[in-house]
């Protein structure tokens, strides 16, 4: 009797909820948050703040919370966000590469251009929300959970990622040129296109999944289907 295979066990992201400690509600300023460039800011609930247009390069955000915060062409370059929670973030231009995502929870955000190139995630949850553009090429991503979100084009070109899932996601354009991928987990998430066929390895699919690639990986390969 031939034995059958044992299923492939994939890896969980792994995440443990974000839990704040007391936070300070932002202090009364008709200037706005004193956000600054380099600036550190520890345990302040920020609701309804506007960080638009600011220079915000290198600031370090611990253990805050953002409810309904604007970051439109707003500059995070190298910004490192440890321990926080934000809450119906927006921004139609949000400018982050090289910035850190440490134990952080997104909960619907509405992005457009989001600029997060070469930057590096660790336990990071985004539930629900839209991204027209998320850009993580050359980015590091460890457990990281996309829950119920629509990404128009999500690019992974060059990036790292390990334990990553997307559930009840839908995704118009995937690209996974150079990516390293491993238990990289899309199954249950619809995408219309995914390009970069040669860097799959570690990616976790289902059989409808695999029906819809088919074709193109025939054509990848040069396979002639009659």
């Amino acid at each position: 009797m031939t034995k059958r295979a044992a299923p492939a066990k994939t890896a969980a992201p792994r995440l443990s909820p974000v839990a704040l400690p007391a936070v300070l509600d932002q202090p009364a300023d008709r200037s706005g948050p004193a956000f600054r460039r380099g600036g550190r800011h520890d345990a302040v609930r920020y609701s309804g703040a506007s960080a638009d247009g600011l220079d915000l390069a290198e600031a370090v955000f611990a253990e805050c919370r953002f409810d309904g915060a604007s970051f439109n062409d707003a500059q995070l370059r190298g910004a490192s966000f440890r321990d926080c929670v934000l809450s119906e973030l927006y921004a139609p231009v949000f400018r982050a590469a090289r910035s850190t995502w440490r134990d952080v929870e997104f909960h619907n955000p509405r992005l457009g251009s989001a600029e997060l190139y070469e930057s590096g995630w660790q336990s990071v949850r985004i539930d629900g929300g839209k991204l027209d553009f998320l850009n993580l090429r050359g980015a590091k991503l460890a457990d990281v959970l996309i829950t119920d979100c629509i990404i128009n084009e999500l690019d992974l070109g060059g990036a790292s990622a390990a334990r990553v899932k997307l559930e009840r996601c839908t995704v118009g354009s995937l690209d996974l040129a150079g990516a390293g991928l491993k238990d990289f987990d899309i199954r249950g998430t619809g995408f219309r296109r995914i390009s970069g066929l040669g860097s799959l390895s570690g990616l976790v699919i289902d059989e409808y999944q695999l029906g819809l690639l088919a074709p193109l990986l025939a054509a990848h390969l040069g396979v002639t289907v009659l």
